[in-house]
């Protein structure tokens, strides 16, 4: 396909399968820079299935280019109604707030949060971490800019123990798909992202369960943990944070697509 241009490409790319094949036709001839044999490389990439987000080497969320990296969880537009849930759950006369972002990927619900609260005058105080160092490393990436720390570990282990009984927003993107619905996932997922950020376990809410436990002492009196799930795990994703001490709260967005299951803490 060498010199090909616009036209090419997108034909190229709808013959694959690609919904969007004008748009990322665009996103792929910006991301070769005018080098053809660069183009073709990355067509020929995305034709076998490489996601587009990976190829780009960033993620367009909540208006922020986020880099991503092969390897990381990329984080999906529905998910914005979860970061866009916990800041609007911050009063607007907050002066400050202590934000964790667990299982944090590239780190982007973290860095968007923070972004978003600090523009309206909030001081926040965030933290992130996850249990895999590929992820680790890409969130260290973006949120190297707002000096926000990544700690690698396995959920509430990673965490400085000063944090303990003061967070007040733990954003918690935990896998949700059923063990036995994982084959059912796109290519593009199954194929290329880590199983570890997709695969919940027979229900899809055994990382929940343990995010549920630990937010019951992690939060501060009155915080909130956020997770986004299934609209069919939502009965048993608010009994368990009950089970916890957590008031359990459903919000959908028929915008999004998107689910958020919130437990917040007695005050």
């Amino acid at each position: 396909m060498s010199g090909s241009g616009f036209p090419e490409v997108v034909v190229e790319l709808r013959r694959a399968g690609c919904v969007f094949a004008e748009d990322e036709a665009a996103l792929l001839i910006e991301a070769a820079g005018g080098d053809p044999g660069r183009l073709d490389a990355l067509v020929g990439q995305r034709v076998s299935g490489t996601p587009l987000e990976y190829l780009l080497g960033w993620v367009e969320f909540r208006g922020q280019r986020v880099a991503v990296r092969p390897g990381v969880f990329v984080p999906r537009q529905r998910t914005a109604f979860l970061v866009e849930q916990a800041v609007d759950g911050v009063a607007p006369d907050t002066a400050r707030a202590c934000v964790v972002d667990l299982c944090c990927g590239c780190g982007a619900l973290g860095l968007c949060a923070a972004t978003e609260l600090t523009a309206r005058g909030c001081d926040v105080e965030l933290v992130a971490a996850d249990i895999d160092p590929v992820a680790v490393a890409c969130a260290r990436e973006n949120l190297a800019p707002i000096s926000a720390p990544v700690f690698g570990g396995d959920l509430f282990d990673a965490l400085p123990g000063d944090l303990r009984g003061r967070i007040d927003i733990l954003l918690a993107n935990t896998p949700y798909v059923p063990s036995a619905r994982v084959a059912d996932l796109p290519p593009e997922a199954r194929e290329h992202e880590p199983l570890a950020a997709l695969d919940g376990g027979a229900d899809g809410l055994d990382v929940f369960r343990r995010v549920a436990e630990g937010a019951a002492t992690w939060l501060a009196p009155g915080g909130t943990v956020l997770v986004e799930t299934g609209a069919g795990q939502v009965d048993t994703a608010c009994s368990v944070l009950t089970a916890h001490g957590l008031a359990p709260r459903v919000a959908e967005s028929e915008e999004y697509y998107a689910t958020v299951v919130l437990g917040t803490r007695d005050r």
